[in-house]
């Protein structure tokens, strides 16, 4: 090649270079306008501290002012090891000629995976720059988690909006400091960022203003098509709900029924996202006659339903339907997340009241007793509510606005990792049917979800007997079917240690209770065909803690689908004859019914 060709080659990326830059400052305009266009429409935030975050962090300066010694003796230390680190990162960009080893500091927090592209390791610089971040987001939270005395509830609250900043002030998200972006944009001549742009300008349009980061390929997945396709109908409904029956894989079935209840914060199909990973085509196969609730994305018309709107006109008519379309007097009841809080109620006012329609209750990671419940509760407190409360004057809390909670409880996962992969290196996110579904969030009516944070979260009333449905009071003590009860180890949602404790204040004399591996998903929809994970169980429940009940219990690899079949079984009646969905009640329409398909968000 020709000194000519060269110069026009390089000519021609020039020309590219800047073209992309025009497109980035032009296609930047726009994000921001949009962004400014929807905060004028909304006429600003209504509240300076919506998360009521500044009672907290006062408490917290206060704690730390009464404490000077301890604070000055801690920053002593950071700056001796902020010293150490700068010694040590200086002899490696010298080239001293000695092995220089990475430093392991008492305040160091172990690099995520956004540290994996190798020169944030190769490179002297940006070693240093991932060291010193792991080290003083270490030293932070370290500080705000042990410094002086403060109420435990208080403290939480500090540590999880400290590591929210923690989070997002790591120097991946940022295109100077993250090697991996910078090479993109070197290597690409900027169309990494081009790219990047117009998804971030994509995701504002879809949020009206507020950017919904993608997780996934969104055309990739369709309910009914590639998920949700176990074959089925909806054989009744009403406002809030469509009743599927699944067809029988078996030419004889278990005489007692199975209804699930899952939650309606998130729709039904988690537990049924493809043939491979689908509970509910499981425990077709295994001969039982299965049917699900899916419950309606709200919207205005919903505005009116309350907690025993969900109860009653919900669960119990749904069971009522199943004994009439099978032509039994009980059946088995399985149920998730606030799905199992719903159940757990329900079944108390049905023991207070004699009511002997279920047989046997299983709880997937559900939460009873609200004492301890994780980080959402750091969340929820009177004032937030309040706040809260005032926002849904349309009656039900968007979906997005529900996204937006979970996402912060895994901020790393699913809302950095993506600002990066997805805007500043231009890739596409890969398709994932768990994130789908994830991304295909629901509403709640407004005064359910008031219900459900003030009686549970805030003042714990089921625990304690104070709770009042239907006019009766009710407690974990009028649970008296047989319980299976499953949490799962890693669970930030609905904590082990938490489960543990509603199960264990049930009076039932049949309590199982089953501890799984991985987390508030893997755990439970973890087919025995991939052979993942673990569980524990110990019929032991004398035990206070957790923890307790750990030293006793027997670890047993794989899924607790089997276990659970096995307990079932024996609580499921004699064989009969396979039943048809609808035979009695009618087919509205084939599974998964319409209800599932909206995805209506009210903005």
């Amino acid at each position: 090649m020709t000194d000519s060709d060269d110069q026009d080659t390089l000519a021609e990326q020039g020309h590219h270079v800047a073209h992309n830059m025009a497109e980035v400052f032009d296609i930047s305009s726009q994000i921001w306008q949009k962004f400014m266009a929807a905060q004028m429409q909304e006429g600003g935030p209504k509240h300076a501290d919506p998360l009521n975050t500044l009672p907290t962090f006062t408490e917290l300066y206060r704690t730390m002012w009464d404490h000077p010694q301890e604070v000055a003796d801690r920053t002593l230390e950071f700056w001796s090891e902020q010293t150490a680190l700068w010694q040590n990162s200086m002899r490696r960009l010298l080239g001293t000629g000695e092995p220089v080893e990475p430093l392991n500091l008492p305040h160091m927090m172990k690099a995520d995976k956004r540290f994996a592209h190798k020169e944030w390791s190769e490179n002297a610089v940006f070693d240093y720059i991932k060291q010193s971040y792991l080290l003083t987001s270490g030293w932070v939270q370290d500080t705000v988690n042990t410094v002086g005395e403060m109420d435990p509830k208080e403290r939480r609250k500090a540590a999880f909006y400290t590591r929210q900043f923690v989070e997002a002030m790591n120097p991946a998200n940022f295109f100077a400091l993250n090697p991996e972006v910078l090479e993109a944009t070197v290597t690409e001549k900027g169309d990494n960022l081009v790219r990047g742009l117009k998804m971030m300008l994509e995701d504002l349009e879809r949020g009206k203003g507020k950017l919904q980061i993608r997780q996934t390929d969104m055309d990739a997945f369709e309910v009914g098509r590639n998920t949700a396709i176990t074959d089925g109908a909806v054989i009744w409904q009403n406002d809030i709900l469509q009743l599927i029956q699944y067809a029988p894989a078996t030419e004889k079935v278990r005489q007692r029924p199975l209804l699930i209840i899952p939650p309606w914060i998130n729709k039904y199909y988690v537990l049924d996202l493809n043939p491979k990973k689908s509970l509910v085509k499981w425990l077709v196969d295994q001969g039982n006659t299965v049917f699900v609730v899916s419950w309606v994305n709200p919207d205005r018309r919903h505005r009116d339903k309350t907690w025993e709107s969900y109860m009653f006109e919900g669960a119990s008519a749904a069971i009522d339907r199943v004994l009439e379309e099978t032509g039994q007097k009980t059946l088995n009841v399985a149920s998730y997340c606030i799905g199992g809080t719903l159940t757990g109620t329900l079944t108390a006012w049905m023991g207070k009241k004699k009511d002997r329609r279920v047989h046997s209750a299983t709880f997937f990671t559900a939460q009873l007793d609200f004492e301890d419940a994780g980080e959402l509760q750091i969340m929820v407190d009177d004032q937030t509510i309040n706040v809260i409360d005032e926002e849904m004057d349309s009656g039900y809390m968007p979906a997005s606005k529900m996204a937006e909670a979970f996402n912060l409880l895994r901020s790393n996962d699913l809302i950095w990792g993506y600002m990066v992969s997805n805007y500043l290196l231009g890739k596409e996110p890969f398709p994932f049917d768990l994130l789908y579904w994830n991304a295909d969030s629901t509403a709640m009516p407004a005064r359910v979800h008031d219900f459900y944070l003030r009686e549970f979260y805030i003042k714990n009333n089921f625990a304690k007997g104070n709770l009042v449905v239907d006019g009766v009071n009710v407690t974990l003590a009028d649970i008296r079917m047989p319980v299976y009860h499953v949490a799962t180890k890693e669970d930030h949602i609905a904590p082990a240690a938490s489960v543990y404790r509603g199960a264990k204040e049930m009076k039932a004399a049949d309590v199982r209770f089953v501890l799984s591996g991985s987390g508030h998903i893997a755990g439970v929809v973890n087919p025995p065909d991939r052979n993942k994970y673990q569980y524990w169980t110990n019929s032991d429940m004398a035990h206070e803690s957790l923890e307790g009940w750990l030293t006793g219990a027997e670890e047993t690899a794989g899924s607790w689908w089997p276990d659970w079949d096995a307990w079932l079984k024996s609580r499921s009646g004699r064989m009969v004859n396979a039943r048809e969905p609808g035979r009695v009640l009618g087919v509205v329409e084939p599974a998964p019914g319409a209800y599932v398909k909206v995805r209506f968000d009210g903005e």
